[in-house]
């Protein structure tokens, strides 16, 4: 049984009430415990007041430069027993607007420029404040906050609605995954010491990483530091000067700061843990990184918005199954199926099913596409993957990302894993392409390492010598940066071939 959000902030801010629970690196702004709690509580009252009612959802479109208006407004929504629903703010108005649709909200609480335009808005009917100044017809972020500071005095369960998460919405119809406050932790640990080591974290708080991690630092007695806009270089010097004791990266973070030419020299020796989570990751990667930092346990986790955390790789693994995303997490259940359901043996690749002991989840208002995902209890993952002879979980693809080529299948990871080897290559995606005869070819993006040159040709020769060659890919694009995501997932989606000279073989 998890603590909820709500009350763990209540308990630390009468324990530690001077605690720094986030500073935000971008600003220098801090957020102490006893003001995180009393601006909730006001934003809660001032919302009730205006009509907010338990159960209505509440829009959150706060940019991460503002991260400690989105903490507030956050733990505002919940007290006031209402739902957020956390928007990726690089969404388009026309996405946005679909999604608010979608969740029907009553109040929408934004930063200046994003969804403030009473014409885009007029037709949900909802309130908007903005962070700004405000002004007719909406109004300012500030003057929700009501003077009272106490807790409002809403109960939460753990089976209540806490937030729907939206998918992007970039193609077809955005689905909403309902999350409950019993889902949002998997602890019920309030710390005894405030430490305020720090934790420096970079993903929105609109992800689903981010959002587990809204008190995460503060349930070990630490403080978040969250930067608002990841630079690899910037983060290498901020860990030298700032000295955290832990680290949280995406891949694709981690790749950019392993390929950045500071790495080799900068200082990391503060950092004790660091914590790799949403997409599989390079072994490559992972051991460039951990012979920097002799001695730091570096844990991967895996989990989904459908479901939330499930697996980490435990402390103390010392590199024994690195690359594997590690061993379910306490409650949480697996198994390894082929396409009609049946379990597959150890070592055997298939679909990642996963069922847990903590509070369910389905789409909002989508009961068809809920009964599509969630069978008999079981989360279809659609993530291909295997657990080993210790019960490790290894992720080998996205089954929707499998190459079939002249009938040989093909899995992109793979392919990624092996040309995050060569010394040239800093990111890689592989996808398929059509074929006229094979139906689908290989095809790699690459991203080089600063001041670094491989052709085509060189990266197919190294590949023939590492894979079977209906694995290499035959067409090669060198671009400056990968699509990503607000996640830091590759959206491959919108990766598109260079047909220039000399873009591919």
């Amino acid at each position: 049984m998890s603590l909820i959000q709500v009350d763990l902030l209540a308990d630390l801010a009468d324990l530690f009430p001077e605690g720094v629970a986030w500073k935000n690196l971008g600003d220098g702004r801090e957020l102490r415990l006893r003001e995180w709690h009393a601006r909730s509580n006001q934003l809660a009252r001032g919302m009730a007041a205006r009509g907010l009612k338990p159960g209505e959802r509440v829009a959150l479109a706060i940019r991460p430069n503002e991260p400690l208006e989105w903490l507030i407004s956050y733990m505002a929504i919940h007290k006031a027993g209402a739902v957020a629903v956390p928007l990726n703010t690089r969404l388009s108005r026309h996405e946005h607007l679909r999604i608010l649709a979608l969740a029907a909200v009553k109040i929408i609480l934004a930063s200046p420029g994003l969804l403030d335009d009473p014409a885009s808005t007029a037709q949900l009917g909802a309130l908007v404040a903005t962070t700004g100044a405000g002004g007719a017809p909406g109004l300012a972020w500030s003057d929700l906050l009501d003077p009272d500071p106490s807790d409002i005095g809403h109960r939460l369960a753990a089976d209540d609605l806490a937030d729907i998460m939206y998918t992007s919405g970039t193609t077809g119809t955005p689905k909403g995954v309902v999350v409950r406050h019993g889902g949002l932790s998997s602890n019920e640990r309030v710390p005894t010491e405030w430490s305020g080591l720090g934790f420096i974290m970079g993903s929105p708080f609109s992800t689903t990483t981010g959002s587990l991690l809204v008190c995460g630092p503060m349930r070990g007695g630490m403080s978040g530091w969250f930067f608002p806009k990841f630079d690899p270089e910037a983060w290498l010097r901020l860990v030298e000067t700032e000295r955290p004791a832990v680290a949280m990266l995406v891949p694709a973070m981690m790749q950019l700061v392993v390929a950045n030419p500071y790495f080799e020299q900068a200082d990391l020796s503060s950092l004790a843990v660091v914590s790799v989570g949403s997409a599989p990751t390079s072994p490559e990667t992972l051991r460039r990184f951990g012979a920097r930092i002799p001695g730091v346990e570096i844990t991967i986790g895996y989990g989904m918005t459908e479901f939330g955390a499930a697996t980490a790789l435990p402390l103390g693994d010392a590199g024994e199954h690195l690359g594997s995303v590690g061993v379910p997490l306490p409650g949480v259940t697996l198994r390894i199926a082929d396409d009609d359901g049946n379990e597959l043996s150890t070592g055997e690749v298939g679909e990642v099913l996963i069922t847990g002991e903590r509070p369910r989840r389905e789409y909002f208002n989508q009961p068809e596409e809920s009964e599509r995902t969630w069978k008999e209890g079981w989360l279809k993952s659609g993530d291909l993957g295997y657990l080993d002879d210790d019960g490790f979980l290894w992720i080998v693809g996205r089954s929707k990302e499998m190459i079939i080529r002249g009938g040989n299948n093909i899995m992109p990871g793979e392919v990624e894993a092996e040309l995050f080897t060569h010394p040239a290559v800093a990111e890689a995606a592989v996808a398929a392409i059509p074929h006229p005869v094979l139906g689908e070819d290989v095809a790699a993006w690459i991203v080089l390492r600063s001041d670094a040159a491989v052709s085509a040709e060189a990266l197919r020769a190294f590949l023939l010598e590492r894979l079977a060659d209906y694995k290499v890919p035959r067409r090669y694009t060198f671009v400056e940066a990968l699509p990503r995501n607000e996640g830091g997932k590759v959206v491959k989606s919108q990766l598109v071939l260079d047909d220039q000279p000399g873009g591919g073989s």
